[in-house]
């Protein structure tokens, strides 16, 4: 049985952020977290009537332990306090809003893992807006835009997550077409394990994997993307302002990557954010890759003890279907 913390250990470090007259008075565990632990915790005595407690606890990350994986590789797990930091730093640098940090701790002193404490952005996610104040989501909407409009202009010569390029690394892999084939493949491979209708075409997959890669000309230059923006790594401020979470993964990279993501998770929504000179090519392979993942990854988690377990098994279902449909279109 997982243990969580509480609000006697997350003391310490909620006084060293606000005061020691900050007293804390409530903590919620939110939903949604697979490999950082996310907490509101409620205080009384000082200027924020809450904060949001991030944990990289090891007790925390819901998946299971993976085989050896280079860290520098962009799709290496992104997670811990290094990646959040420096990917914070950049996109506050760029004026993308994100939740400013109020502490950041490795030394163990205070908590038993690496911390962080933010603001508290109390407005809810974009993607509950979108279903009860369409209107307002609208202007959210078009401000997220313009953010990934920023951000996507921003290029690099090399490709890889923020904090291993701040650090003089070099992500592995020839280009960002090949390491999402080589992703793809493997993701082919692990899905039609586990997923009998991806099994029974197996082959099929694999060779229009192979043919849409051929058709992806090189690329010298990689815009900024975050990798996994969705509608729930999106809150809205009191005053209608979007605000990005879930940034650990920050990366340069191809930003058809992350159009595809937009495309699939902001459905209807998606043409507020679509832009031209998009490339075919690499849009094709990708989204049949990011279908893989969504099948193999879902499954993945599902192998362990994380608890949304009827979500991730309609995630993996749904995008199965949407994988197989891609062979005929």
């Amino acid at each position: 049985m997982r243990q969580f913390t509480d609000s006697e250990a997350l003391s310490g470090i909620v006084h060293e952020a606000l005061g020691a007259e900050a007293r804390v008075v409530g903590v919620d565990r939110l939903r949604g977290g697979s490999k950082k632990g996310v907490y509101r915790v409620h205080t009384s005595g000082s200027h924020a009537a809450s904060v949001i407690v991030y944990s990289w606890a090891e007790n925390e990350n819901f998946w299971p332990t993976a085989e050896a994986i280079d860290p520098a590789h962009p799709f290496a797990p992104a997670s811990g306090l290094a990646p959040f930091l420096a990917a914070q730093r950049r996109l506050d640098g760029l004026g993308v809003r994100v939740p400013g940090v109020l502490l950041a701790d490795d030394s163990r002193r205070r908590y038993p893992a690496d911390v962080a404490v933010v603001e508290d952005v109390a407005g809810g996610t974009l993607e509950a807006l979108l279903k009860t104040a369409p209107a307002r989501a609208s202007h959210a909407l078009s401000e997220l835009a313009a953010m990934l409009d920023v951000m996507h202009q921003q290029h690099s010569q090399h490709y890889g997550r923020v904090d291993v390029l701040e650090r003089g690394d070099k992500a592995s892999g020839d280009s960002c077409e090949q390491l999402v084939l080589e992703r793809s493949t493997e993701d082919l491979a692990e899905a039609a394990e586990r997923d009998p209708s991806i099994g029974s075409a197996a082959a099929s997959l694999h060779d229009r994997l192979q043919e849409l890669a051929t058709r992806v000309a090189p690329r010298t230059q990689h815009g900024l993307i975050h990798g996994e923006l969705g509608p729930d790594h999106v809150l809205v401020d009191a005053s209608g302002h979007p605000v990005l979470i879930d940034i650990e993964g920050l990366m340069f990279f191809d930003v058809e990557w992350e159009h595809v993501f937009l495309q699939l998770r902001f459905g209807d929504q998606y043409p507020a954010l679509s832009r031209p000179g998009l490339d075919p090519a690499r849009l094709d392979l990708y989204m049949l890759a990011m279908r893989l993942s969504l099948v193999a990854g879902p499954l993945r988690l599902l192998d362990g003890d994380f608890p949304h377990r009827t979500v991730m098994q309609e995630i993996a279902e749904h995008n199965a279907k949407e994988a197989l449909a891609l062979l005929v279109s």
